[in-house]
This record gives C-alpha cells, sequence and structure tokens, in this order.
C-alpha cells in the first residue's frame, strides 16, 4: 500500500482547492473552519482534561515547558481523538508537500494565564530552499482569540532561511546562516515581533494547515481563558517519526485502526497481539 491508495481507501480525494494550493505556496499555510463539530471539540477538550488529570503529570510528554499543561500519545490514550485523523485538508496538504507520508506526532497544548510565550521558530530544519519536511495542523479546540495566546505566523517565511525549533534555535540556527537564501532577515531576538506577523485567531473547529517550515510562536496567554490546540503532524516517509507509533503501540489502538490507518501510522501489529 502506498499513500494515495490509503487515501483512496479512507474516501480522501488528494487535492486541495486552488486557494488553498496557492494560500500554501504563498503564505505557506491555509484556515479552514468548521472542520471539527461543536460536539466533537467539547469532547476532545473533556477527554484532554480527565486524561491529564488521571497522569497527574506522569505522561508521555514531548517537550514539556514552563506555563502550559501538554498531552501527547493521544491516540493510545484515547479514541475521542480520532476524528482529528479524518481532517481531509490536512491530509490532501500532507500529500501535495510531502508525496508519501506518514503520522510525525500529535499533542494538545493548553498554556496558563501568563505563560504560553514561546520564541519565533519553525518545527523543522531544511536543507535547501523547498526542501519540505513536515505538515503541521493546528487544531483549535477552545475559541482562539487575542487575549488568549494566540499563535503568531510569518506569512511566506516558510521560504526564508529556515530557523529550527526553539532548543536548537540560536546554536544550530548560527551554523546554517551564510548557507543559502537571504540572511538578513533571520530574526536576531526570536521572542520580539517579527514584521509582517499575523495572530492566529479563529473559532473553536477550525484548523491552521501550515508548512510546517513556517515561522511562528505561541503568545503569553493574557486572560486565562482556556485555549486547548491539538497539535497533528505528518512528514515524508523516509524521515523519522517525533513519537515513534510503533514503540509505544497499543493492541487496542491496533485493532480500531483500518489498514489505511495503519499505513499512515507505520505500524505493524504489536508483539502482544
Amino acid at each position: 500500500m502506498d499513500t494515495k491508495q490509503a487515501l483512496a481507501e479512507l474516501g480522501v480525494t488528494p487535492a486541495l482547492t486552488s486557494e488553498q494550493r496557492e494560500a500554501l505556496d504563498r503564505d505557506g499555510f491555509f484556515i479552514v473552519e468548521n472542520v471539527l463539530t461543536p460536539q466533537q471539540c467539547v469532547a476532545m477538550r473533556e477527554e484532554f482534561d480527565r486524561v491529564v488529570e488521571a497522569e497527574s503529570g506522569s505522561g508521555v510528554v514531548m517537550d514539556a515547558e514552563a506555563g502550559a499543561t501538554r498531552l501527547s500519545d493521544l491516540f493510545n490514550k484515547s479514541d475521542v481523538f480520532d476524528a482529528a485523523l479524518a481532517i481531509e485538508p490536512v491530509l490532501a496538504a500532507s500529500y501535495y508537500l510531502l508525496g508519501d507520508f506518514k503520522l510525525h506526532g500529535a499533542n494538545i497544548r493548553d498554556p496558563h494565564q501568563g505563560g504560553g510565550d514561546q520564541p519565533l521558530h519553525s518545527d523543522v530544519p531544511k536543507s535547501a530552499e523547498e526542501d519540505w519536511r513536515l505538515v503541521n495542523a493546528l487544531i483549535v479546540l477552545d475559541d482562539l482569540t487575542l487575549d488568549n495566546g494566540p499563535t503568531r505566523i510569518v506569512p511566506g517565511s516558510h521560504r526564508l532561511p529556515h530557523n529550527n525549533t526553539p532548543t536548537v534555535n540560536l546554536a544550530e540556527g548560527e551554523e546554517q546562516r551564510g548557507e543559502y537564501g537571504d540572511q538578513t532577515r533571520f530574526p536576531e531576538d526570536p521572542y520580539a515581533e517579527y514584521p509582517g506577523q499575523i495572530l492566529f485567531t479563529a473559532p473553536a473547529g477550525s484548523v491552521a494547515v501550515c508548512n510546517a517550515s513556517l515561522w511562528h510562536g505561541g503568545t503569553s496567554n493574557k486572560d486565562g481563558a482556556r485555549r486547548r490546540m491539538l497539535h497533528l503532524t505528518y512528514t515524508r516517509r523516509d524521515l523519522m517519526q517525533q513519537f515513534v507509533q510503533q514503540d509505544h503501540l497499543t493492541e487496542g489502538l491496533y485493532e480500531r485502526l483500518s489498514p489505511a490507518q495503519r499505513h499512515l501510522f507505520d505500524v505493524q501489529a504489536p508483539a502482544s497481539a
């Protein structure tokens, strides 16, 4: 099975609208509202809170940060989050940018009041101007407003010299200076407002589908309103997953997945099956 066949079996036409394709090429992202129903958003919010309380900080968390609660390994922990796997614009954009692709990772991030401010960053390095490696879907579970920590995005920045993930932003990023492109726009202060940045606000149920080379970052949650966002990422099949699904695969999840979904998860039956 390849990705195109898997998408066909899932009933997904791997094609973007002309407007979505143009926005993804030009700006590095596009936004679609109502990809989740209000009922699905409520269910995911409640399940996130339930699992966080049950685990009391002992769950598998990627890139833990002060001032925010993060939960990963979502699909092993609950089938409530499965609806995120069926968002067609996310799958279509992944096929458009990456060709054969697989699940990279998934987590929910909930910044607390006064927390959530992040350095401007991209989610993946690149070795050439169009070395696309990752698609990131920012799935809004609570209304995202100007006051509860909207994501800032720099349109078109996916084509600028890359700015690595926060932990290596100032180290590995320095090594990449001068390799290609216009280095004058590389941000010296990754926390400062960047010229041309926008703030992504949207009602619950919306998604921003992003080329993950796009420069972006969380902003501070000023008013303390809940701001749960599900981050779903897909990568090329020749690259490593952020969260290696096979290493954590439960029998329950494997049995729940269709053959096409197993292909996109890049998993085989667990040893206990």
